[in-house]
């Protein structure tokens, strides 16, 4: 063979080794996020670390502003994926639109109780008769907070007065001792924590397994690209799982206005707890929780199908890469 043949196939070969899987060139997917949000964290560790590249794809995510408003981007097509909630999916779904969950995103009811240093809490029943920052509902912690309440025989509209406020503003009325008590999120948690605020009570360790954040498409998804973003985010969680340091990193990246000793407060938190999932995987037991806070509330009529909701051909090939 000659020096230029020779020269030829290696390029040929080398071409084939560096291509993007089925296709050499990047295929362009639209992400949908409900917001810039420390829940979504597996997302920007594999835009980071390059594997939505290395999976084929030339990923735009756009923060849409809530959940539904990501949700309605999906359902008319103007993105191909959307990270929230799954609850908005399975409320949007059991109205008819064609959408289900292909990846695990949050595992753990990422919401904590967190009370003045002075506050003398027990139990839930300490905060009969108190005041209590939540955000405005419909959310997630103020929610799970109200289940919280009626699970131990209390009522959210007579037994505590609860002052909503807008999704992670909750630590400026708290720490201006408008209330002993909020109800947070991540970061806010552990801004409140570095003023001297405490930890009362953690949803993550009370509920275990809970599907809180996933990523939604439509049932009719290009299935080709779907594998991919499932692969990616799969790629995301088995990193998260082994490399803190540098997932704490990232996060302080993309918190740029936060003190970097609160981020890593923060992912180092739920990481501990559990709240970012190992793998992609939906469990029937965790998105069964997760919607029977949703059922209690009277926001959902019924369990979905997980078998018809959770889109496991693409789950089930990412958690068997090697």
């Amino acid at each position: 063979m000659s020096l230029f043949k020779r020269i030829a196939c290696a390029t040929a070969l080398a071409g084939l080794l560096f291509a993007s899987p089925a296709s050499a060139q990047n295929k362009k997917v639209v992400l949908s996020q409900a917001f810039q949000s420390m829940l979504y964290l597996p997302l920007y560790v594999a835009i980071n670390e390059g594997f939505f590249t290395q999976q084929g794809l030339d990923l735009t995510k756009e923060t849409a502003g809530s959940p539904t408003v990501a949700l309605s981007a999906v359902i008319s097509g103007s993105a191909q994926f959307s990270i929230h909630g799954p609850e908005w999916t399975a409320i949007a779904a059991s109205k008819g639109a064609p959408v289900g969950i292909i990846a695990n995103v949050v595992n753990g009811a990422a919401v904590w109780l967190a009370a003045a240093p002075d506050f003398d809490f027990r139990d839930i029943k300490s905060l009969k008769g108190q005041k209590v920052v939540t955000g405005t509902m419909p959310t997630t912690s103020t929610s799970l907070f109200l289940k919280l309440l009626k699970e131990n025989g209390m009522d959210g509209k007579t037994d505590v007065e609860m002052i909503q406020v807008a999704i992670g503003t909750e630590p400026g009325p708290f720490l201006a001792k408008q209330a002993p008590v909020a109800v947070m999120y991540e970061p806010g948690l552990d801004q409140v924590v570095a003023k001297g605020m405490k930890v009362v009570f953690g949803f993550p360790k009370t509920y275990g397994a809970y599907a809180f954040s996933s990523v939604t498409a439509r049932n009719d998804v290009n299935p080709d690209l779907a594998q991919r973003v499932t692969n990616a985010m799969e790629m995301a969680m088995r990193f998260m799982a082994k490399n803190e340091a540098r997932t704490v990193a990232i996060a302080q990246k993309e918190f740029p206005s936060l003190e970097p000793t609160v981020v890593e407060a923060a992912v180092k938190r739920m990481l501990a707890d559990g709240v970012y999932p190992p793998s992609v995987d939906i469990t029937a037991p965790s998105l069964k929780v997760s919607m029977d806070t949703q059922i209690a509330l009277g926001n959902l009529a019924a369990q979905p199908d997980y078998d018809k909701f959770v889109v496991r051909k693409y789950i089930e090939p990412a958690l068997a890469m090697k």
